[in-house]
């Protein structure tokens, strides 16, 4: 049987079938045209965008610079961003239906509020054919107010509201976390801070941000909460209910340098500590300390409003002593030193020989011959129920005649003037009716005296920000050529490295 020889195969390339297109007669693939027109003539013939508009209108809000996005959200978005453009394409209708290949912006001028979009497409117009377009969309910018703007411009529009209340004679702790608030920027989330009585009113537009500024509270000072809750409007439809939140914040009425007596069930639970203490430091619970033992004890916030107290005496019941001698004692518990100390009353020196000796903690400062306050107990009579139970008790005995608090640093008329550093103060509403000329001299009265504990307490500093005093103010002292009086304290200037520069008083020479 005769075998075949191999056969070799070679493909012969087939022949396109040609056309002429119905249009210009240009030679075309008639199996791969659409309608036997070339892909000149389809372009000219065929809009794939034809439903797509080329003008719209976009809402931005002048206050915020927020822009608006359909329906109700507000969205922040810089010029010729990525946010921008996805904000433009979102506005055109039609364009799901088409894929896009690019999208940019095209330079207008800044105050034209016209914004230019070129768009690239391709559709699908055939079997297999696909067309390539590009097109030019033109956006109007209009000023829309947005409701958290136009809440902010209208009264009476908060959701929930903190009330800050502390029942003292003076404002010395709402001072102290004034400057806490503002160094810790608590009260951004406020659209309106107001200042009554006997504290200062908060007021924010959300429930979580009164939850947090209440909870920062609480880190900061030891407070008591109360939340209570009013019902403004209910659709009985779908159940939805609209609510205004009250947060009522009481501080505790004990503050820095008070002279406190404790109950003496809760002095024994605390540390078995001397009824008569001294409030020396105020933070998330009171701190207490014995000038006649150094011995300190907290009381929590929680322990405090179970058995609550009010301060035996507090700093306008002070008095100003000379200290005539002082002999330490070796015994010290950081900053404080125990010494025993002879002193007489400075309204007494030439008119009597009445001394006083007393222990005191405050040995590391204090020298023969200077001036410090304290609370004179001998020969005053207090209404409090507290103290006279302790009269009544075993620790009668351990009532000193005199309680020094702090040292007494003189001051020239002129010191408050040669300060080369200010605190902020926030921007509060005041109530209509203005304070009477006693309240307002008691105001500055308090904040002079807050000032002076800023100078004196290197702790009460730290969780303050102090900024430098502003040029014009250091140009007018230093034009001034008064000699200082020789009874003026140098010890309490604050060092230049502790202050801060305010950055709106920076310039690009700087």
């Amino acid at each position: 049987m005769e075998v075949d020889a191999p056969l070799h195969f070679t493909p012969v390339p087939k022949s396109a079938a040609t056309v002429l297109c119905a249009d210009c007669g240009a030679p075309i693939d008639g199996t791969q045209s659409a309608g036997a027109f070339c892909y000149d003539c389809i372009k000219l013939k065929t809009d794939a965008t034809g439903g797509i508009q080329r003008e719209a209108t976009l809402h931005m809000c002048r206050d915020c610079d927020r822009w608006l996005s359909p329906p109700t959200s507000w969205v922040v978005a810089q010029p010729e961003s990525r946010e921008l453009l996805a904000l433009c394409l979102k506005k055109l209708r039609g364009l799901n239906k088409l894929r896009i290949i690019d999208a940019g912006f095209i330079w207008t001028e800044p105050h034209s509020r016209r914004i230019k979009v070129k768009i690239t497409v391709q559709s699908e117009i055939g079997e297999g054919t696909i067309m390539q377009q590009s097109f030019e969309v033109e956006y109007t910018q209009n000023y829309h107010q947005c409701p958290d703007c136009a809440k902010s411009y209208t009264h009476n529009t908060w959701r929930a509201c903190v009330q800050v209340r502390q029942k003292v004679p003076h404002k010395r702790t709402f001072l102290y976390l004034e400057q806490s608030i503002l160094k810790h920027a608590a009260h951004k989330d406020t659209i309106n801070i107001k200042e009554v009585h006997d504290g200062i009113d908060f007021y924010f537009a959300q429930r979580n941000h009164a939850e947090a500024f209440v909870d920062f509270l609480k880190a900061v000072v030891p407070v008591h909460v109360r939340k209570s809750q009013e019902l403004i409007s209910m659709d009985i439809h779908t159940s939805t209910k609209s609510f205004k939140f009250s947060y009522s914040v009481e501080l505790v009425p004990i503050c820095k340098d008070d002279l406190v007596v404790l109950p003496i069930p809760l002095a024994r639970k605390i540390g078995n500590i001397s009824p008569l203490t001294l409030c020396h430091r105020i933070g998330t619970s009171v701190n207490l300390i014995d000038p006649a033992t150094l011995q300190t004890a907290d009381v929590d916030t929680a322990v405090y409003w179970r058995t609550p107290f009010r301060p035996l005496a507090d700093v306008q019941d002070l008095t100003e002593f000379i200290v005539l001698d002082i002999e330490p004692l070796g015994a010290q518990k950081g900053r404080f030193f125990l010494a025993e100390a002879t002193v007489a009353r400075a309204s007494d020196m030439g008119s009597n020989d009445s001394t006083y000796y007393t222990r005191t903690h405050l040995g590391g400062v204090l020298h023969v011959g200077d001036s410090v306050l304290g609370y004179h107990l001998t020969g005053t009579n207090f209404n409090n129920e507290l103290f006279d139970k302790l009269e009544d008790s075993k620790y009668s005995s351990t009532i000193p005649d005199v309680v020094l608090v702090k040292k007494h640093y003189q001051r020239s008329k002129k010191s408050k003037s040669k300060r080369n550093w200010r605190v902020k103060r926030m921007a509060k509403e005041e109530s209509e009716m203005l304070p009477r000329k006693q309240d307002q001299d008691r105001i500055e009265r308090d904040f002079e005296m807050f000032l002076r504990d800023v100078e004196e307490d290197a702790d009460l500093r730290a969780g303050i920000a102090l900024y430098k005093a502003q040029k014009e103010q250091q140009a007018a002292d230093a034009m001034e050529v008064e000699e200082s009086e020789a009874d003026d304290d140098e010890g309490l200037a604050i060092p230049m490295e502790q202050l801060l520069d305010e950055l709106e008083d920076m310039t690009m020479n700087e």
